[in-house]
C-alpha cells in the first residue's frame, strides 16, 4: 500500500495523506463511478470486503434536544420551525420526503418526493396519478411521510389521509413549473415498463412540438394533501436516549405524548 502527501489540507491546517489502497479493479471501477463489469471482459466481478464493519458504523448524537416546554403546542408550528432551521441550515434538499404507501397486496412501497406547500390543511406534493404510488393510493389513501434531516440529526414522521387537490390548484402549480418539467409530464409514462431511454427522449420531443411553449396539464397529473392524523417529531440524543414527541388527534384535539425512544 502506497501513500504520498497531497496538497489539500484538513482538519488544524495538518497536511491530508492520499493513501491508494490495494483495491481490486471491479471494485475501483465502481468506487469511481463508471458501470461496473469484469475489467477484461472475460470475468465476473467479486466483492471485495470492506476494511470496517457495517455494524460498527454509528455516531453520537449531540446537536440539540427537544422538550415539552420547548416544543409548539401544535404539530404543524413545530414543523414549521424545524422546516424553516433546516431551510436555513442549507441541509441538502431540506424539502424532499419519503412517501410510503400500501397496495391491494398489501406490500408496502417508498419513494422520495418533494414537498410543495402545507397549512392547516395538510401536506402537499404533485405527482403523476398513473404511477405506482398513485394506484396504491386510490386503493389505500392512507399514507405515511417522513423528513429525514441528517445534519440536524432530526425526523418528522406524518401519518393520515390522502386525497387529491382541486383541479385549480393542480393547474395553478403545473403553470408555474420549468417548460422541461411541463413536457416531461406528458414524456413519462411514470412507473411503467418501457425499452429504453429512447422513449422518454421521443416522447419528449413529441409533446415539445404538439404543445411547444404552451403544455397544458395532463389529466394524470396533479397534486394529492395529506391530511395528518399524526405527527412524531424525533431529535437524535447521546446515548441513544432521543427524544420523541408524538402528536396525535383526540376529539378534534392535539395531544402531545413523549414516546421512548
Amino acid at each position: 500500500m502506497g501513500a504520498r502527501t497531497g496538497p489539500h489540507k484538513g482538519p488544524c491546517n495538518q497536511p491530508v495523506r492520499h493513501v491508494t489502497p490495494s483495491v481490486h479493479p471491479c471494485a475501483r471501477t465502481r468506487l469511481l463511478g463508471a458501470p461496473t463489469g469484469p475489467p477484461d471482459g472475460t470475468r465476473a466481478c467479486t466483492i471485495v470486503p470492506m476494511t470496517t464493519s457495517i455494524a460498527d458504523l454509528r455516531k453520537s448524537y449531540e446537536r440539540a434536544e427537544l422538550n415539552e416546554d420547548a416544543s409548539h403546542p401544535a404539530p404543524l408550528q413545530q414543523f414549521d420551525q424545524w422546516l424553516k432551521e433546516a431551510i436555513s441550515a442549507e441541509v441538502p434538499e431540506p424539502n424532499a420526503m419519503t412517501v410510503a404507501t400500501v397496495g391491494s397486496d398489501l406490500r408496502p412501497s417508498t419513494r422520495v418526493v418533494l414537498i410543495k406547500g402545507y397549512d392547516e390543511r395538510g401536506i402537499v406534493w404533485f405527482t403523476n396519478y398513473d404511477s405506482r404510488k398513485g394506484r396504491q393510493i386510490a386503493g389505500n389513501p392512507y399514507v405515511a411521510l417522513q423528513f429525514h434531516w441528517v445534519e440536524l440529526e432530526r425526523v418528522v414522521r406524518i401519518e393520515g389521509v390522502v386525497e387529491k387537490v382541486s383541479d385549480a390548484e393542480s393547474d395553478e402549480y403545473f403553470a408555474s413549473r420549468p417548460l422541461d418539467s411541463r413536457i416531461g409530464a406528458w414524456a413519462s409514462p411514470q412507473s411503467q415498463v418501457i425499452s429504453g431511454r429512447g422513449v422518454l427522449v421521443a416522447n419528449a420531443a413529441k409533446y415539445g412540438a404538439q404543445f411547444m411553449l404552451k403544455p397544458p396539464r395532463p389529466p394524470h397529473w396533479g397534486g394529492y394533501r395529506l391530511q395528518p392524523e399524526q405527527w412524531e417529531f424525533w431529535q437524535g440524543r447521546k446515548s441513544r436516549l432521543h427524544d420523541r414527541l408524538r402528536y396525535r388527534l383526540d376529539a378534534g384535539e392535539w395531544v402531545r405524548e413523549r414516546l421512548a425512544p
